[in-house]
């Protein structure tokens, strides 16, 4: 059978696949079957950073792609997966590994250029590896982790601006996106953002727009169970403008979700949590910026990036403050 991918996801689907390695078929934790591949950290890159950006993007992004990759891979060892007989998963809960056919020589080249290389950053009494997070388009300024996923502040993971503030009509967002300010900047199109500017970026990742008719939102929100749906207001968000708890208020009471991925997820996967939504007639429109949680570097907007001549180093320097490659091995 054709192995499963992105369950869960608008993009789930089944296909052939060939993996490198000793293969191991075992139980996992839920009591299925899981295919387990053992094999070197730098084979392993070598799959995980094609089947993650566009294999022919700029060297210099698919070396930044490379050191986060490897990155991911070592902070999450150890904090994932722990009741399973495997390390990591081949999916977006970890990274996506789609195994030898999604190999390029490009990205061969680059994981190759900085092998051994994972970001680390200054630490009281030494350094700290860096949990090199990254998202495929921030929309034009990434996000805080503790805004995404919750927990402690990392100093390496705080929300920048993706553009140059210098840009015209720039100015009034270099410092971030707040309730006043997100309407307006969801609504830029064009945009001059690095993940806009891009050679390889998509104009619907950038900014988008999900219209809704009102029994739609009242069946995405019937487990809530507070009836027709009366207003949604967001409350609270992130540096970057991303949504991190939604008001939702129906004809028998209101409730809140919390989460900016929860609350794409009740919208049927919204692209991200950069929106403002709004009744409009017979629909409920969510306006929008971006695709994935914003956190760490925005992979479009590295590519953007790389094309007007940052090396990586200075890439990973923008996206993680503090942090430089180090190579480990």
């Amino acid at each position: 059978d054709a192995v499963e991918f992105g369950m869960g996801y608008s993009f789930h689907g089944f296909e052939d696949r060939t993996y490198p390695g000793r293969l191991f078929a075992t139980v996992d934790a839920a009591g299925g079957l899981a295919l387990v591949a053992a094999l070197p950290m730098e084979r392993l890159v070598k799959g995980v950073v094609p089947s993650e950006i566009f294999a022919h993007a700029h060297s210099e992004a698919l070396k930044a792609q490379a050191v986060t990759a490897r990155g991911e891979v070592l902070a999450k060892i150890g904090a994932r997966h722990l009741g399973d007989p495997y390390l990591l998963c081949a999916e977006q809960h970890c990274q996506v590994y789609k195994g030898i056919a999604a190999e390029d020589p490009g990205t061969d080249a680059a994981v190759d250029a900085t092998r051994g290389e994972a970001l680390f950053a200054s630490a009281e009494g030494g350094s700290r590896l860096v949990d090199s997070v990254y998202s495929a388009v921030c929309g034009g300024f990434t996000e805080d982790n503790d805004a995404v996923w919750g927990g402690p502040p990392n100093p390496s993971l705080r929300g920048r601006p993706d553009f140059d503030p210098k840009a015209p009509g720039m100015a009034p967002f270099a410092d971030g996106i707040g309730d006043a300010l997100v309407a307006r900047f969801v609504r830029m199109n064009p945009v001059p953002t690095y993940c806009a500017l891009s050679g390889l970026a998509k104009p619907e990742k950038v900014r988008w727009r999900r219209a809704f008719t009102q029994s739609e939102v009242d069946e995405a929100c019937s487990a809530l169970g507070v009836g027709a749906i009366k207003a949604m207001t967001v409350e609270g968000r992130g540096v970057s403008g991303r949504a991190r708890a939604l008001r939702i208020e129906g004809a028998r009471g209101t409730a809140r979700v919390y989460g900016e991925l929860p609350i794409r997820r009740l919208f049927h996967n919204l692209n991200s949590g950069m929106f403002v939504v709004e009744k409009v007639g017979l629909e409920w429109v969510f306006t929008g910026g971006g695709w994935g949680h914003g956190s760490g570097m925005c992979q479009t907007g590295a590519i953007g990036r790389a094309e007007r001549g940052a090396t990586y180093v200075d890439i990973l320097g923008w996206y993680y403050s503090g942090a430089r490659p180090v190579r480990i091995y």
